[in-house]
């Protein structure tokens, strides 16, 4: 199997929403996109997959060592020997790689964030980062372009973490700040019992309304001589958007179950954004 190839079934196995705005792109930012997001699909699974915390640890950090082998020349993973010959043209630098290494690695560590600062720190890592990597494969010409992806990112990972509240739970995790459990009345015990205490849908709806301000405060940020280019970026947009609704929808059914956009539903988002050029 050739690394385009690896990389192409990663991408496309993971049923994420992402793939579905890669569709659109010309082949050379297409195959770039691709391997860096089967890179952090890659990451991502050692924390998710590895039961045992030390060999998880030690999965990462070969990782960092493959990341120092690539940047030298010499990538020995399919998924790096696809991604190194178009970092370069790309600007995707070695500290971005690392960067998400790291946001990845705090989850073996860390499970619980005492409030929405804290989880913007770990955000920034997992999301942000990946949002200024994919900024600048799309076609990045506007510096101002950068907040914009990094806002875009923590939208967006805020939407995973209102969808994946249960499954988060059932792995022992909980992101939502401590704090603002709290003061909604929510107990961690509620969350890791799949339980549906009385505050538990304030709580929720306060965290989608802050997501939903994320949304706006990307777009907002986006230049207009960028909007072309970063197209894959509003699709997202709009598919996580659109799944947000459907959330609030079932009243924040999340702790019991992972809804979920269809995939002709997706293509359909993804599509119109594509057509139209606007969410």
């Amino acid at each position: 199997m050739t690394p385009q190839r690896y990389v192409q079934d990663k991408a496309a196995s993971s049923g994420s929403s992402f793939y579905y705005a890669f569709l659109f792109l010309p082949a050379k930012p297409r195959a770039a996109i691709t391997a860096f997001y089967a890179f952090c699909r890659e990451i991502d699974d050692v924390v998710d997959d590895v039961q045992d915390p030390s060999v998880a640890a030690a999965k990462l950090s070969w990782w960092e060592g493959e990341i120092s082998s690539t940047f030298a020349g010499n990538p020995s993973h399919p998924v790096m020997q696809a991604l190194w010959p178009l970092a370069a043209q790309y600007d995707i630098a070695q500290g971005q790689l690392r960067a998400i290494v790291s946001g990845c690695r705090m989850d073996l560590s860390q499970n619980r964030y005492l409030d929405y600062a804290a989880l913007q720190s770990y955000c920034h890592l997992v999301a942000g980062v990946v949002g200024e990597v994919a900024a600048r494969i799309f076609g990045q010409r506007d510096a101002q372009t950068t907040a914009y992806a990094h806002t875009l990112g923590q939208a967006l990972q805020l939407t995973n973490i209102i969808r994946d509240v249960g499954e988060d739970a059932r792995r022992g995790r909980i992101y939502l700040p401590l704090d603002e459990l709290r003061s909604h009345e929510v107990t961690v015990q509620d969350l890791l019992q799949g339980r549906y205490s009385p505050g538990f849908k304030t709580l929720m709806q306060f965290q989608t309304e802050r997501a939903r301000g994320l949304y706006a405060q990307a777009l907002s940020l986006l230049p207009e001589r960028d909007r072309r280019a970063q197209k894959p970026g509003l699709m997202m947009a709009s598919i996580y958007r659109t799944l947000l609704d459907e959330i609030e929808k079932s009243d924040f059914q999340v702790l019991h179950q992972r809804i979920s956009l269809t995939p002709l539903r997706k293509f359909w988002l993804a599509w119109k954004v594509q057509a139209l050029g606007r969410i």
